[in-house]
């Protein structure tokens, strides 16, 4: 037998309290204990830091108020000496509060199970036990890996990986709430350099964006995607087609042969206008007014879809929402991934799916990793849904042979 392993085991059923209130505490670990946890209680910071050392808990219950050292600088200390136990933030301070302690926590890496506002119930307090021992089941989540060292992309690297043909497409799937088919696919830029390995989009696009290259790429992936879509299988008889969307810059907005090149490609790989959506974030819409709004009108005149991407996250969303000619709205994944332990973002999500109900426009949420979140986004009538629940981005042939296309 594995004596660590059984160690390790047997740690995930230790609870480790740290709250200022006595009695809080006590129940706390009463009701822990009738749950078959082991459980410890101190109303000090310093000795709760020492013990989590010592005694090695599998779980941890965090209460943000307490003098001295509060329960936010206790969180920090524990992301400092990266500690992999299960953690329950309690405190009486609103849900706001909470919310970004939750938050901040999340960010220094550690495994929040969930919230615990006072007062809580038995059943609360089970609740998130009961998810802790199953989270911790298979070990702690795995943390955000150190961003390896990337090489600093300026234009000519650009220029020469679009001579040199380095990048490539992968597929995000994209499906529908309601009974989980497949809608279509995201297309999603990758640059795969002979020597660097896989450099990420955030260290290019913004070059790109920056420079005049940032039309060649968006063509050149264009180019990519819609030849390999226009090449899967055609749906059933009666089937709604498959959708393709395509993000599409700000830069290229600037062409004005631009609508009749994608119709002209649309052609010649039998494609309907409406089976195309493009993506525009939010600040990319806003680079030229007048230029996007005639461009985009026209897009949709000609019968494309246009996105909304990243909604929510840019400062005038409302303003773009109206003024620009919008099929679609894209809840931003930040909100659909905290929706399971923020009220805060539960109801962003909540208005809006609302907002594009309201305007007549279709929903979607990216960052689906959980099934709460699917469930959720079911329950708010949301109509489509992406993110690591469904699959990660896939290549051309993987998606062929996953969906039988």
């Amino acid at each position: 037998m594995n004596t660590t392993k059984t160690v390790e085991n047997n740690n995930k059923k230790r609870l480790l309290i740290v709250d200022d209130d006595e009695m809080v505490g006590r129940t706390l670990q009463s009701i822990a204990r009738r749950k078959g946890f082991e459980a410890r209680f101190t109303c000090d910071a310093e000795r709760f830091l020492e013990l989590v050392e010592q005694w090695k808990p599998g779980v941890l219950a965090i209460d943000l108020v307490m003098p001295g050292m509060d329960g936010v600088e206790v969180l920090r200390r524990l992301g400092e000496k990266r500690a992999s136990a299960c953690v329950i933030v309690t405190s009486g301070v609103g849900h706001r509060v909470l919310d970004a302690a939750v938050r901040s926590a999340r960010e220094h890496g550690l495994h929040i199970a969930g919230m615990l506002p006072k007062p809580f119930s038995i059943g609360d307090v089970a609740r998130l036990l009961g998810q802790c021992d199953v989270s911790s089941s298979d070990g702690p989540a795995p943390r955000k890996q150190a961003s390896r060292t990337c090489p600093v992309v300026d234009e000519a690297l650009l220029l020469e990986a679009l001579d040199r043909d380095q990048f490539h497409v992968e597929y995000q799937p994209k499906v529908r709430c309601a009974d989980g088919s497949l809608a279509g696919f995201e297309a999603l830029a990758r640059w795969q350099h002979p020597e660097l390995g896989l450099i990420p989009p955030d260290h290019f696009i913004q070059v790109a964006e920056r420079t005049e290259l940032m039309p060649r790429l968006t063509r050149h992936l264009f180019e990519i995607a819609i030849e390999w879509f226009s090449g899967l299988q055609a749906p059933k008889a009666g089937d709604t087609p498959l959708t393709l969307a395509v993000n599409l810059s700000a830069r290229s907005l600037e062409r004005e042969d631009l609508v009749g090149h994608i119709r002209r490609r649309c052609q010649r790989f039998g494609l309907q206008p409406n089976q195309l959506i493009f993506e525009l974030t939010e600040t990319s819409a806003m680079s030229d007014a007048v230029r996007s709004l005639d461009l985009l009108t026209s897009l949709r005149v000609a019968g494309f879809q246009l996105s909304i991407d990243d909604f929510g996250t840019g400062y005038s969303s409302m303003v773009q929402l109206v003024r620009l000619p919008f099929s679609e709205i894209k809840v931003d994944k930040s909100f659909v991934m905290s929706a399971e332990f923020s009220e805060e973002s539960r109801t962003v999500v909540r208005s809006v799916i609302e907002l594009g109900k309201a305007l007549g426009l279709e929903t979607t949420a990216e960052g689906v990793e959980t099934e709460w979140a699917m469930d959720f986004l079911c329950a708010m009538d949301c109509d489509y849904a992406q993110g690591f629940l469904i699959a990660r981005p896939l290549d051309g042939q993987a998606v062929q042979r996953r969906w039988n296309l």
